[in-house]
């Protein structure tokens, strides 16, 4: 059997690095990267410097005013970002076929086979860090093993440019690390549990696992994940992007709220926007993702399907998303839809009215008011009076 080799490839502050690039007087100033001018924006990259003048990823636009110094704030810049991020991407393409975008900052690649064509994988990883470095001026750091999931963490814990986790050596090398490096831990309920349970060391929950009834015990659900996360288990495969059509709908709020009434009229306003755009298509999605970002830079993310495409429906489905994904207290600011992988819509006449056939009916009287007069022409009184507020 050829032995698997993924390499994580990140490029620490991305954002900070083009933006010295395009200015090189900024080389020695403190940065911060932000997302917006607004006072609830918040600093999605800095500088050492930033750092040194005590400020820090999430930290809001308003805050960072208030302590009045002379850090220099950069408004985020998508398309420059997303350039060189394309560009990187074919440059790491011609080291393997099978290479995997993470975010603006990361790439996956699966390296299997090419020790036989390339040789030593260590010097294969050097040899695309500098390949990087020589077209854009990027630097990057490598981290190799058998699987996405330590190598990702390799990089984010070893501060060499280049690292490797042999194969058999993965729960070894995890066993020091703190908890949060694995991502079951990153779930609000289990890392309740691991600060309650003062679990220190990734070798402390190898240890507990070793005792499969107690530790489904304390973690239920996640108990499976988290065993084999923290044996350095991923059976995740590295998967190139291929052009997927999607139906995506988004609310950035204008103040940030923790308010429940107005997340559900926000949810509901762009549950209605999907549904309306699946019923142009006459399609059903059998993926619809839902995101919730946070004013502290955290996301919880939530996937199901739909099954009719009438307003009640999908709003029903979204809701039910947001429910399941809405576990932290923070005050939220962005909120995503992104309905994806298609199929058609047949509808079925019904002899007899049902209840779906009347909510389809409803959804298709409201679509012709608001295929001539705007989405938005038409709304809920409760959607209406939430979306008032802010």
């Amino acid at each position: 059997m050829i032995a698997r080799d993924v390499f994580h490839i990140r490029l620490k502050e991305m954002e900070l690095q083009a933006e010295r690039i395009m200015d090189p007087g900024l080389k020695t100033r403190p940065v911060a990267i932000i997302s917006s001018f607004q006072p609830n924006g918040t600093i999605v990259s800095l500088s050492p410097e930033a750092e040194e003048d005590g400020l820090f990823h999430g930290m809001k636009v308003s805050v960072v005013r208030k302590m009045n110094h002379g850090v220099q704030l950069l408004p985020y810049n998508r398309s420059l970002y997303a350039r060189i991020n394309r560009y990187i991407y074919q440059t790491v393409s011609d080291f393997t076929p099978t290479v995997e975008p993470e975010g603006s900052d990361g790439f996956y690649l699966d390296m299997k086979g090419m020790r036989a064509i390339r040789g030593d994988m260590q010097n294969t990883g050097m040899s695309i860090i500098q390949r990087i470095r020589e077209q854009t001026n990027i630097s990057g750091m490598v981290g190799i093993s058998v699987n996405k999931l330590v190598s990702r963490i390799v990089t984010s814990v070893v501060p060499e440019i280049i690292h490797e986790v042999q194969g058999g050596e993965e729960a070894q090398f995890l066993s020091p690390l703190k908890p949060p490096v694995l991502p079951a831990v990153k779930e609000n309920s289990v890392n309740r549990l691991i600060r309650f349970l003062w679990i220190k060391q990734i070798s402390h929950i190898q240890s507990m696992a070793c005792q499969p009834d107690e530790f489904r015990t304390f973690f239920g659900a996640y108990a499976v994940q988290l065993s084999r996360e923290a044996h350095g288990h991923d059976s995740s495969v590295v998967k190139s992007p291929q052009l997927q059509d999607h139906v995506l709908e988004q609310t950035v709020l204008p103040e940030d709220t923790n308010d429940e009434n107005v997340l559900h009229a926000v949810v509901k306003d762009l549950a209605e926007q999907v549904a309306f755009k699946l019923r142009k298509r006459q399609q059903m999605a059998n993926k619809v993702k839902l995101e919730i970002h946070y004013t502290d830079g955290h996301q919880r993310i939530r996937t199901g399907r739909t099954i009719r495409i009438d307003d009640r429906s999908v709003i029903n489905v979204c809701r039910g998303l947001f429910d399941k994904a809405n576990e932290r207290r923070n005050r939220v600011r962005t909120i995503l839809l992104d309905a994806s992988d298609f199929c058609p819509y047949v509808n079925q006449e019904d002899l007899f009215p049902t209840a779906e056939s009347r909510d389809m009916a409803v959804s298709k009287a409201v679509e012709k008011v608001r295929l001539k007069y705007g989405v938005r022409s038409l709304q809920t009184a409760d959607v209406f009076e939430a979306l008032g507020r802010i």
